[in-house]
């Protein structure tokens, strides 16, 4: 059976791509599951329709992620810690604090966006990066100063 893939399946194919599957894998899992349509023509033209929308979703949301990316830009975080002996933190700086942070700053931002390379356990100025989107990052400057 001939069948129209809604979503990227690994042993399958792409979004689009039309492939022949057995009938029983057809009628009693991918079709059910909305992983795929019959290949049919009116099926054909939903789907391109489909695909039209979600490029045009896409685009919307790399646009307000640059957007927001610009504003992060000028961005300058400092986070008041304390330090034992050597200047060296108790813990190190999470990406939980940096996220508070910018939330003060007015930037509503999930802790899992915030990239750290490694923890922050030390005095200084770092370069974080932010994840706005798969194709954006926003890169911004932390402060970590003692207390």
């Amino acid at each position: 059976m001939k069948v129209i893939l809604r979503q990227n399946i690994d042993s399958l194919g792409k979004v689009g791509d039309v492939v022949n599957v057995s009938e029983g894998y057809a009628l009693n899992y991918l079709i059910p599951k909305k992983y795929a349509y019959a290949a049919l023509k009116g099926n054909v033209t939903a789907l391109e329709e489909e695909k039209r929308l979600i490029e045009k979703k896409r685009q919307k949301e790399v646009k307000a992620a640059q957007e927001i990316a610009s504003k992060l830009s000028d961005v300058r975080v400092s986070l008041t810690v304390q330090v034992g002996e050597d200047d060296r933190l108790f813990g190190s700086v999470t990406s939980q604090m940096i996220a508070d942070a910018l939330t003060e700053k007015g930037f509503d931002l999930d802790k899992r966006k915030i990239e750290l390379d490694e923890p922050i356990k030390t005095l200084g100025i770092y370069d974080v990066n932010v994840r706005l989107h798969a194709q954006v990052a926003a890169p911004i400057k932390v402060w970590v100063v003692k207390e």
